[in-house]
């Protein structure tokens, strides 16, 4: 059952780990980091929406000597690295990576002195090249170089120092520094998702709290699944998700701790709390909670205490989503007569309605931009789109069969959701971006639904 319709059928019923560690110099020459930013030499151009991706060659990183670490020999990690690299990039829709295979084996020295001519025949307008280098004190050193391949000038190189279990980190680190170098948009690959992950049949489905690498690396579950679990949330800090679960069949919301697993009741309160969302500065929890037959919004420190109620109408007032900036609250409520997106200050008042296209309108959330709503569109299917913050511009991104519980990457740009196959029961993780041309399965061990896109990772 879509989680949308569960929801709404629940409240009408009752009418981490430590992070690697990164220095921004570069890894050799001794030159300055990021050398050559200002100089725009060549640029995606995502203005009109993708046009034809740009060839990017990203060849297997050398190493000056091979060294076995905890994760792999550093010659096997540069392939591994380039791979992962070239693998973000071409997620992105916007570049189009040469095939590893087919390029040419980059020397140690070649990693500040590209050949060009060669590049240059192969069709690539970018070079990425870099380099992997075990260091004395057990880390690892992976440099990052980016080339215009028509101006022969290097764009940008940067250096990062991780323990060699984070390598892929390291390569993320890098494809964000690429990406961003060459679209002006901010970075998301070094980034991860909290989600549902779900198995067994329709009747009796098995929801269990995981996470993973936005592009699905990493996977480790978090709750056993003894208690059903949905709709987690990440907190800015990184280190806590808010998530609902019905333990003792009592559907009330938490707080996990991802280093040590320590998990508390936000609101101890025999009423059913849900749907609960951290504010930016992540000092408050702002959630739904069903009172003698009615459905409001409350919001509540995090450490718990007194819950504040911010609606009164008669109804459903559900999914509330805060603004970037923490001053205004979007959520949904069926006051009008079916469910539709309103806008009110972050104290409750000033509620306003900002949807009015044809259909149902749900599980609305701010972009991290402050620009636009994603929202689930309910009417003819199940499907995700984007509108401004003043209702206009209304635009759907998705058009399968069910699409729904859109959650924004760190950037603004990219947008996961999950999606049900036609008389299939079974849910997966889908990412599409603002053109509504890029869609990419984001790959899970079993089912997924209700991810939960988390801030870059410091």
């Amino acid at each position: 059952m879509s989680s949308v319709i569960r929801k709404w059928a629940l409240t009408a019923l009752m009418a981490v780990s430590s992070t690697a560690l990164f220095a921004q110099n570069p890894a050799a020459s001794g030159q300055a980091a990021n050398q050559g930013d200002n100089r725009r030499i060549l640029r995606v151009d995502i203005t009109g929406g993708i046009s034809q991706p740009m060839p990017i060659a990203v060849p297997v990183m050398p190493t000056p000597s091979s060294v076995e670490t905890l994760a792999g020999t550093t010659a096997v990690l540069g392939r591994q690295v380039a791979s992962v690299i070239s693998n973000d990039l071409k997620s992105s829709g916007l570049f189009t990576p040469s095939q590893q295979a087919s390029l040419h084996n980059v020397s140690f020295p070649e990693v500040t002195a590209p050949q060009y001519s060669y590049w240059l025949s192969s069709g690539a307008q970018a070079l990425v090249q870099g380099f992997v280098q075990a260091n004395g004190d057990g880390t690892l050193t992976v440099g990052c170089y980016l080339y215009d391949v028509f101006a022969s000038q290097e764009m940008l190189h940067k250096g990062f120092v991780v323990k060699p279990a984070d390598w892929r980190r390291a390569a993320h680190k890098c494809a964000d520094a690429v990406y961003t170098r060459l679209t002006g948009e901010g970075p998301y690959f070094d980034s991860r998702i909290v989600y549902i992950s779900e198995t067994g049949p329709k009747n009796h489905r098995l929801k269990r709290l995981a996470i993973m690498d936005q592009d699905g690396a990493n996977h480790r579950f978090l709750t056993n699944g003894q208690s059903m679990v949905l709709t987690p949330r990440f907190a800015p800090n990184q280190q806590t998700v808010t998530y609902l679960s019905y333990v003792g069949n009592s559907p009330r919301i938490y707080v996990y701790t991802l280093g040590s697993g320590h998990v508390r009741l936000v609101v101890n309160k025999p009423n059913t709390t849900f749907a609960p969302r951290f504010s930016p500065d992540g000092k408050t929890i702002v959630f739904s909670m069903s009172v003698a037959g009615n459905t409001d919004i409350y919001k509540v420190p995090v450490s718990g205490g007194q819950a504040t109620r911010l609606t009164t109408s008669p109804g459903i007032d559900t999914a509330p989503s805060f603004s970037p900036d923490g001053s205004k609250i979007v959520f949904e409520s069926d006051r009008s007569g079916s469910q539709q997106i309103y806008i009110m200050n972050a104290d409750g008042s000033n509620q306003n309605r900002i949807s009015f296209g044809s259909g149902r309108y749900a599980t609305p959330v701010w972009s991290p931009r402050g620009d636009l709503i994603a929202f689930t569109k309910l009417g003819g299917g199940f499907h995700v789109g984007v509108m401004k913050t003043d209702g206009s511009g209304e635009q759907i991104l998705t058009n399968g069969w069910q699409d729904e519980g859109p959650s924004w990457s760190p950037n603004g740009r990219v947008i996961a959701f999950f999606r049900t196959a036609r008389n299939s029961g079974h849910t997966e993780l889908w990412s599409v971006d603002l053109t509504g041309v890029n869609e990419r399965h984001i790959p899970t061990p079993l089912d997924g639904s209700d991810p939960s896109w988390g801030p870059l990772l410091p």
